[in-house]
C-alpha cells in the first residue's frame, strides 16, 4: 500500500500497556490513531496534546455493534483505516479449577469473540478499500500454556487458530496482510490489573509449578521487558511490505516456543509409526 498523507491507526486497548505504547509512538511520528478503550478517559493527556491527529472513542469489544461504530465513525474522521492493532483485553489469574465458568465465558467474549469481531471489521473496512494491516496481540501462551493461565493460555491458542485460518482465506488481490504478535513478559501493567483468584483448595501444595508461578509473578523482575521498546517494534513491523504471520517478541517468547516445537517434534518422531496402516482397507 501507499500512503498519501500518513497513516491512519485504529488501536483497542490503548489505555495502556502496548496499546497505550505503540499509540504514543505512532503519534509521535505524524500518524493518525483511532485510539479506543473500554475505560478511555486513561487517554485524556494525549487528547489535549494530539487535537488533530487523535479521535478517542469508549469501546467495549464484546459488543459487535460498538465495534461497527468505532470503525464508522473512525472512517468519517479520517477518511480511511490503514493498520488495525487488536489488542484489548485482560487476565485471570488462577488454576482452572479456581476460576468461575461464568467469569472464563466472559473473558472469552473479550480475548476471544471480541478480538475476533474486530479481526473481521478490519478485514471488512480493508477490502473496500484496497488494502491494510491487521496486527493481533496474542501471546507467547498462545503457543506454550502456563499453569495459573489457562484460560489465557485457551484463548490465545483459539486466537491464533482463527487468525491464520482467516489469513489462509484472504484473497492476495485484496493487498490484506496479518501478523499475530506473540509478546513474552512485558511489563505493561497487566498483571496488576488482573483478576487474580484464590489457590484452589486442591493446589495449596508448595511444590507444585502453580504455586511456584504465583510466587514468582509477584516480582516485578518477572517481567522483564520494556512496552515502550515493543512500540517500536511493532510500528516497524507495520512498515514490512511482507510481514510474518506470527512475530514472536522478547527473547523468553523466543526461547520457549522454539523449546515447546521441538517438544512436540520429539514427540511426532517417536510416535510416527502409530499412523501407519491406519488407512481403510479396499
Amino acid at each position: 500500500m501507499t500512503f498519501k498523507d500518513g497513516r491512519v491507526w485504529f488501536v483497542t486497548g490503548a489505555a495502556s500497556g502496548f496499546g497505550r505504547a505503540l499509540t504514543e509512538h505512532v503519534l509521535s511520528k505524524g500518524e493518525s490513531v483511532v485510539a479506543t478503550d473500554i475505560k478511555p478517559q486513561g487517554l485524556d493527556i494525549l487528547k489535549e496534546k494530539y487535537v488533530k491527529e487523535l479521535l478517542v472513542r469508549k469501546l467495549d469489544v464484546s459488543k459487535e455493534k460498538e465495534i461497527k461504530d468505532a470503525f464508522a465513525e473512525a472512517i468519517v474522521k479520517f477518511g480511511r483505516v490503514d493498520i488495525v492493532f487488536n489488542n484489548a483485553g485482560y487476565t485471570l489469574v488462577g488454576e482452572i479449577e479456581s476460576i468461575p465458568f461464568d467469569d472464563a465465558r466472559k473473558f472469552f467474549d473479550v480475548l476471544f469473540w471480541g478480538a475476533a469481531q474486530v479481526s473481521l471489521e478490519a478485514v471488512k473496512t480493508f477490502r473496500e478499500a484496497n488494502g491494510g494491516r491487521l496486527i493481533t496481540t496474542s501471546s507467547m501462551m498462545g503457543v506454550v500454556s502456563s499453569p495459573i493461565a489457562g484460560y489465557y493460555s485457551a484463548a490465545k491458542h483459539a486466537l491464533e487458530g482463527f487468525s491464520v485460518a482467516l489469513a489462509s482465506e484472504l484473497d492476495p488481490a485484496w493487498d490484506i496482510k496479518i501478523t499475530l504478535v506473540e509478546p513474552a513478559m512485558f511489563r505493561t501493567g497487566g498483571i496488576a490489573a488482573a483478576v487474580v483468584y484464590p489457590t484452589h483448595p486442591a493446589y495449596d501444595n508448595p511444590a507444585l509449578p502453580s504455586s511456584a508461578i504465583r510466587a514468582v509473578a509477584a516480582n516485578p523482575a518477572f517481567f522483564p521487558n520494556d512496552p515502550a521498546k515493543a512500540a517500536g517494534v511493532l510500528y516497524r513491523l507495520s512498515t514490512l511490505p511482507e510481514p510474518p504471520l506470527r512475530l514472536a517478541l522478547g527473547k523468553e517468547a523466543v526461547a520457549g516456543i522454539k523449546d515447546e516445537i521441538e517438544k512436540i517434534s520429539t514427540t511426532l518422531r517417536q510416535y510416527e509409526s502409530w499412523s501407519e496402516n491406519l488407512t481403510i482397507d479396499v
